[in-house]
């Protein structure tokens, strides 16, 4: 691959030439050992090489390395890096889609290609594409690009932007002609949006958006583009750049429906310099609360029966410097619902977000005085168990949610009177007003107590078996092999876990076929993060992700929170933090060597203990040299010792659950009186 007259070098890491092989990242780093012809770094650290793409290139048909078949585009992608910029790369591959799109009319935004390194590697890419789908070839580039950034772009996940879309059908039920995101990013919402109205009208819907960043505003023009949602010139599409409180583009809207995910916890957003702006109808919006400054911008671009949806962070429903704006917004019966959503639905993905449903009061509707009702909907489970916090039901969400904005009873929520709110606090958070879940009932006692009854009779077989063990009398010291002589012996192979695509890791109840994945300990337990089995099988072909087989011995190796476990669940996909040990099923048994990975003295050997960091180096763990029969007995002794703390951990669960169950009974009086 030629990088073009005068222009400098592409250089691609370890993981990159990894990718483009379509192996493991551990197979490049066994090339470099091996091959004294593979190609020297020309750039990086001693820790992060950095090497040339022609000569790597060059080296893997040389040696005839290239063992699966790479997309031609991805193949380009390092030369998208290797401009160095992130609005240089963006703009690039924004270029893209425009161009296959085949849409007319498009208005610069900024991007002038004056280097010819960027004209080269457009045509190249138009060159490649041509063969294409353009929505195959786009979304390629565009998922790698945010895949880079990812800790620069918060995107809305394609699962509430669906959940966002259908609160906002049930509450606009007449025909939407125009859509506005004020904070669009790349435009899920308004490809959401696209997808829904601009199939049910005989005209597209009209989408609007703006985004103070111009790149992003660029790769959602792009993406509706290539989606085929936008006319052929562009006509039912304006999306524009700037700074939407501040220099608002789409001024007097008219708005049927507005979605947004609006930027939180800005202390910058024009407090000062807004004090008197006409949107401020509920009142000025404190330095604090930005966020209600989103929600009157909203409401302030909604048409007569408009709706607005807007993702919040849960303080804003409670915090007491809004308190006078949200009573406003009651007031007026703007405010329809407000639906609390679990951990793990939306970035940051430790804090569980609110929806807020706003609609404007329609032409032939007249104002009265405060009345009616608020909805709200809480979709967090009152006590997930501990290895399910973080997950995400959608579908059971979406159900619940849709049920209580039909007026259905359902379980988590509650329709409260708006005089009920108008408080002091004019506290709107749901779990404050949803009435306590039933207490227990006999059944789920019996339940209960059954579940504690099985899992204390097998802990009992168990440690009956355990309890037998004696340790030997003699003295004899077992001669030690290390990890690193075992490796260099082709008796065992160590992955590495890699950095994942948290765009596309996925929360919740994983699906059939789908590939658990494990970030670190504990690793026991059902994991709740997940890869579907297409990404995980483009990224093992790429050599983007680590993907475990049966028996693999998977460590987690931050020595603050070490874990051996043998991996019975394969596939699973390890991130950073975690390892895999591959062993030679002839010479090591996997469950014997979990075994004596555990031990604490060897973690302590191996441990640098330089800061809370700190990782395990593995080579340097310890075991028994025994023979293949003696090291199968050792296992089997230690399936029975991971069994007995499996037992335990169940046994305190269900033990847990009725302790909550009995005090809850207590404290409501329903328990027999003497």
């Amino acid at each position: 691959m030629s990088t073009g007259a005068g222009s400098s070098p592409v250089l691609v890491s370890l993981a990159e030439i990894a990718r483009i092989a379509g192996v493991g990242r551990a197979a490049v780093s066994n090339w470099r050992r091996r091959y004294d012809s593979f190609p020297s770094p020309v750039g990086g650290t001693d820790t992060s090489p950095q090497f040339s793409l022609p000569d790597v290139e060059a080296w893997l048909k040389q040696e005839n390395k290239l063992k699966a078949t790479v997309h031609p585009l991805d193949r380009l992608w390092p030369e998208y890096e290797a401009l160095g910029e992130r609005d240089a790369a963006g703009l690039l591959v924004a270029e893209v889609g425009l161009r296959l799109s085949g849409v007319s009319g498009v208005r610069p935004t900024g991007l002038k290609i004056t280097d010819q390194r960027q004209v080269h590697l457009l045509e190249r890419t138009l060159e490649l594409a041509a063969g294409e789908d353009p929505q195959t070839a786009f979304h390629l580039l565009l998922e790698r690009w945010l895949r880079t950034h990812v800790r620069q772009i918060t995107t809305t996940p394609a699962r509430l932007a669906d959940l966002m879309l259908k609160i906002a059908v049930l509450s606009h039920p007449n025909p939407v002609h125009t859509m506005l995101d004020p904070a669009c990013g790349t435009g899920t919402l308004l490809v959401a949006a696209g997808r829904r109205w601009g199939i049910e009208n005989d005209s597209a819907v009209r989408l609007l958006g703006q985004d103070s960043d111009h790149v992003l505003v660029r790769l959602a023009t792009a993406r509706l583009a290539v989606d085929g949602l936008a006319k052929s010139d562009l006509s039912n599409i304006s999306l524009r750049t700037g700074d939407t409180l501040r220099a608002d583009t789409h001024s007097g809207a008219q708005a049927d429906v507005v979605l947004c995910n609006p930027p939180s916890n800005e202390r910058d957003w024009g407090h000062a310099e807004l004090a008197t702006d006409p949107r401020w109808v509920y009142g000025q919006p404190p330095r604090t609360e930005p966020e209600l400054a989103w929600v009157q911008h909203a409401v302030a671009s909604l048409a007569p029966g408009g709706v607005a949806v807007l993702v919040l962070p849960p303080a804003v429903a409670a915090r007491r410097a809004g308190r006078r704006i949200r009573a406003g917004l009651l007031r007026s019966g703007l405010l329809k619902a407000v639906v609390a959503l679990p951990p793990g639905a939306a970035p940051p993905y430790g804090v569980g977000l609110q929806l807020w449903v706003l609609r404007a009061r329609g032409s032939d509707e007249q104002p009265g005085e405060p009345g009616g009702s608020v909805t709200l909907v809480d979709t967090a489970p009152e006590r997930p168990p501990a290895s399910e916090r973080g997950a995400v039901d959608w579908s059971a969400m979406t159900t619940q949610v849709t049920g209580a904005l039909n007026g259905s009873d359902t379980r988590g929520s509650v329709s409260v009177p708006v005089v009920d709110l108008l408080d002091e606090q004019v506290d709107l958070t749901p779990a404050r007003h949803i009435p306590r879940t039933r207490s227990a009932t006999t059944v789920d006692l019996r339940r209960y107590w059954a579940r504690f009854d099985a899992h204390m009779s097998d802990l009992r077989d168990v440690a009956h078996v355990l309890s037998q063990l004696r340790p030997t009398d003699h003295d004899d010291v077992v001669p030690l092999i290390s990890i690193g002589e075992l490796e260099r012996a082709g008796a065992l192979e160590i992955r590495s876990g890699q950095g994942l695509p948290e765009d596309l890791v996925r929360r919740g109840e994983r699906p059939r076929g789908a590939a658990r994945v494990v970030i670190g300990a504990p690793l026991a337990g059902p994991s709740q993060l997940w890869l579907s089995s297409s990404v995980v099988t483009v990224g093992e072909q790429e050599g983007s992700l680590t993907v475990t087989e049966s028996q693999d011995v998977v460590v987690s190796v931050l020595a603050r929170a070490f874990d051996v476990q043998v991996d019975a669940d394969a596939p699973s996909v390890l991130g950073p933090q975690v390892s895999a040990l591959r062993v030679k099923p002839s010479v090591l048994d996997p469950w014997f060597l979990a075994s004596c990975l555990r031990a604490p003295a060897n973690v302590q050997q191996a441990g640098t203990h330089a800061s809370t960091t700190s990782r395990i180096d593995l080579r340097r763990l310890q075991l028994p040299r025994l023979s293949l029969k003696e090291q199968q007995r050792y296992g089997e002794i230690h399936r029975k010792v991971i069994l007995f703390e499996h037992e335990l951990e169940e046994l305190k669960a269900v033990s847990a659950e009725l302790s909550r169950s009995l005090g809850d009974l207590l404290a409501t009086g329903q328990l027999p009186r003497g």
